[in-house]
């Protein structure tokens, strides 16, 4: 297994600690949580980077690095929502927006092409991890309400503009 891979499992890894030690509830127990989010998350970038420069891009990685992204922020999403920080109507736009990209990448697949991620995902991960990374902190009903608009903007956007960029495979479909 490659280096870009190995990142890929280790935030794998990391998911399901995150998720235990937010939920049993130790004292600082959040900020321990914070710690594996942003290591998880950092393996998230590093892991993209070591893939293109070291040309370690692989099927495994094409199918696990996203897979582990979304279940990452979804795992931290789904606990806000639990714990009141985020409203549940946020976390089902991420959620719908996924499936519309992952299903248009499976039809994609189908006829032996590949949706490449594109530069509005990235800046979309990328942002929804910076600003659940803001939550975990005391922060007040503004800068939470705009790190909420922050994230459901980004996946609004993202997922118009893998609608439009790829509005042709709508058309192969019978």
């Amino acid at each position: 297994m490659n280096t870009a891979n190995k990142l890929t499992m280790i935030r794998v890894i990391l998911i399901p600690m995150f998720l235990i030690v937010l939920y049993i509830g130790f004292p600082g127990s959040n900020y321990v949580a914070l710690g594996i989010f942003v290591l998880a998350s950092i393996t998230d970038f590093v892991d993209g980077q070591v893939a293109r420069r070291c040309n370690q891009v692989t099927d495994f990685g094409k199918f696990m690095d996203p897979l582990a992204d979304k279940v990452l922020v979804l795992a931290a999403m789904i606990w806000f929502v639990q714990t009141g920080m985020i409203p549940a109507w946020a976390v089902i736009i991420v959620v719908a927006r996924e499936m519309a990209v992952s299903g248009m990448r499976l039809i994609a697949a189908a006829d032996g092409r590949v949706i490449a991620a594109g530069k509005s995902g990235k800046v979309k991960t990328a942002s929804t991890m910076v600003c659940l990374i803001i939550l975990f902190f005391p922060v007040g009903q503004i800068l939470r309400w705009i790190c909420i608009g922050v994230i459901v903007v980004t996946t609004v956007y993202s997922g118009c503009e893998y609608l439009i960029r790829n509005r042709a495979l709508f058309s192969q479909m019978k």
